[in-house]
């Protein structure tokens, strides 16, 4: 990001004379003797230093709360400078609580807010919105778009008891096209199988276990493929996920492979949360898995980004295999790998 606004930056300058510009410092020297620097919050100790007149914090809501007044707002205190807090929200923690000080009119002397939702923007067409709309989940529509602040402290799934399905678990059926998704794991974690009606988009199958070895894993996800005889078999290639898969290859069972990183987890789990929250998969009452639904976050990291995982000490085994299911099941015809 800060590259980003650097890059911004030089370029509103570049018709301006006499200006010094260091790129190792990212900073332009005018010849009044002021300055204009860009700096990252990765390391909060490197932004000390001299006094400011203005500090902009873009994206704000995702920067360590103790920055602006522990590092920030002391170097402002000596030329009694001011702050502009620019920021998509993020749950209601500290960039919320100045937003609502900015509301109060007790303290408007010395704090404003402001709020531009996407729709007020004059660039981007409506009918563009309209369709982010239909394709995108409540949480990420209402914080990216809306400019909105939500109080489920990152919580991503929505919706997910109302998208329990009732009535019988159903037996296979010849006319149907069936996937599967597996999450590996053998001790501290579990390994998970699910299964999805891809026609109906209906869970119809879940087998979770662990502390048994390769082999025998094969072997219960042979068996519960010969019940259900998915089409596809979406699982996690990553560490000793491509042997598992290569093996089941060559017992001729349809394996597709799943390399998960940073960037392929975002649209997997941003497509399972889409459709919990609009009823486009339903769900089997099972008590690991709606626990684990509920519990699954978006954590803001330490460097300032963030990433979709299991709150600390709990498993996150059965939202892996429900979402490889579920991108399975809106795939037809051939295949490659997603990396």
């Amino acid at each position: 990001m800060a590259s980003a606004v650097w890059r911004d930056l030089k370029a509103s300058v570049r018709d301006l004379n006499g200006l010094v510009i260091s790129e190792s410092e990212r900073r332009i020297d005018t010849p009044g003797g002021g300055m204009i620097a860009v700096r990252s919050t990765h390391n909060p100790d490197n932004l000390r230093g001299e006094g400011l007149d203005l500090a902009v914090l873009d994206e704000a809501a995702y920067m360590d709360g103790r920055i602006f007044p522990q590092i920030v707002r002391p170097m402002l205190a000596t030329n009694r400078g001011g702050a502009l807090f620019l920021s998509t929200p993020f749950g209601r923690n500290w960039f919320w609580q100045l937003f609502q000080r900015g509301c109060d009119p007790q303290f408007h002397d010395q704090w404003q807010s402001f709020h531009f939702p996407t729709s007020e923007n004059p660039y981007i067409a409506r009918e563009e919105l309209e369709d982010i709309r239909k394709t995108t989940s409540e949480r990420i529509w209402l914080a990216e778009y809306q400019a909105a602040f939500t109080d489920d402290s990152g919580q991503v799934f929505r919706g997910i008891r109302a998208a329990v399905a009732a009535g019988p678990s159903p037996q296979p059926r010849g006319d149907r096209r069936y996937v599967a998704g597996v999450d590996w794991g053998r001790e501290g974690d579990y390994t998970v199988i699910v299964i999805i009606d891809a026609d109906e988009g209906r869970m119809v199958a879940l087998d979770r276990f662990n502390r048994v070895g390769w082999s025998l894993q094969r072997g219960r996800l042979r068996a519960l493929c010969d019940h259900w005889g998915p089409q596809q078999i979406w699982a996690e290639a990553n560490s000793f996920g491509s042997p598992n898969i290569e093996a089941l290859q060559q017992e001729g069972l349809p394996m597709r492979s799943f390399t998960t990183t940073s960037k392929s987890k975002s649209p997997l789990i941003e497509s399972l949360a889409l459709a919990i929250e609009r009823r486009f998969i339903s769900l089997l009452d099972h008590p690991v898995l709606l626990a684990e639904l509920v519990s699954y976050r978006l954590q803001r990291l330490p460097d300032g980004g963030y990433r979709y995982a299991a709150p600390s000490g709990m498993h996150d085994d059965t939202v892996m295999a429900t979402a490889l299911a579920w991108h399975g099941a809106q795939k037809r015809g051939p295949t490659i790998d997603f990396v």
